[in-house]
């Protein structure tokens, strides 16, 4: 259990410039902790590399030849076989209609390029852990702008409806949406952490969605949360009432 509990997060890293690959290889293999178990240069090797590998993490480029990044994110995200690894965005533009079509294909957040090191490793860690990213409150403006302001693509599947989720779950992810974490939403709500993750998992289930940025973006385009000009706290969202 030890061995298992301090194995490395296992890193693919996807772009088609060589010298980028090359950078974030330097610092993910100088970091404890992390290791890198691939390199692509265009979505169709991603894809390829992250099934033969099970990466935890891929750090995934857009605009590449032959396959893009968001068809690659799709593909990993949508596949059995990489049921745990997740994407993580890397790009040059954050309001980009690009990033947000690459976060409703499964990405778990991005990052701009030229990121600063240490914040590029924790997001790393962050998502391998399933939790928020440092930056979650660029992309919650991100999905509010595409999502709620109805710019975005069409979706490749509906949005889950909000019918068969709690009254109480619905309050989960509004909290969610507004960017919380699950020990701030507990205090919120004077609930414990474990009943806490416990509506989260029913959420994510509920809504067919891969982890918290999906969540958000099923809050604003069910029209639970809408955006807002007026924000409380670090929350952009206003709650429609049902």
């Amino acid at each position: 259990m030890k061995a298992e509990a301090e194995a490395p997060v296992r890193v693919l890293i996807a772009d088609d410039q060589e010298l980028l690959r090359a950078s974030f290889r330097l610092l993910v293999e100088l970091t404890p902790g992390l290791e890198v178990v691939g390199e692509a240069g265009n979505g169709a090797e991603a894809v390829e590399l992250a099934r033969q590998e099970q990466p935890d993490v891929v750090l995934m480029d857009i605009r590449m030849p032959e396959v893009d990044g968001i068809q690659a994110t799709r593909m990993i995200c949508g596949d059995p076989r990489t049921p745990r690894t997740r994407v993580l965005i890397l790009t040059t533009f954050d309001f980009d209609v690009y990033v947000f079509t690459a976060l409703r294909a499964g990405a778990s957040g991005f990052l701009l390029k030229d990121v600063a090191p240490n914040d590029l490793i924790a997001a790393i860690r962050a998502v391998a852990a399933g939790d928020a990213l440092p930056t979650s409150a660029v992309t919650r403006s991100l999905i509010a702008r595409f999502a709620a302001g109805g710019s975005g693509p069409e979706p490749d599947h509906p949005v889950a409806g909000l019918n068969h989720v709690t009254d109480r779950e619905r309050e989960v992810l509004v909290l969610i949406a507004g960017g919380m974490s699950n020990a701030e939403i507990a205090d919120r709500l004077r609930l414990g952490l474990a009943t806490v993750k416990t509506h989260i998992t029913r959420l994510l289930a509920k809504l067919h969605a891969r982890d918290r940025a999906q969540l958000v973006i099923a809050a604003y385009e069910s029209g639970l949360v809408v955006a807002s000009h007026h924000r409380e706290g670090r929350s952009a969202a206003g709650v429609v009432d049902k």
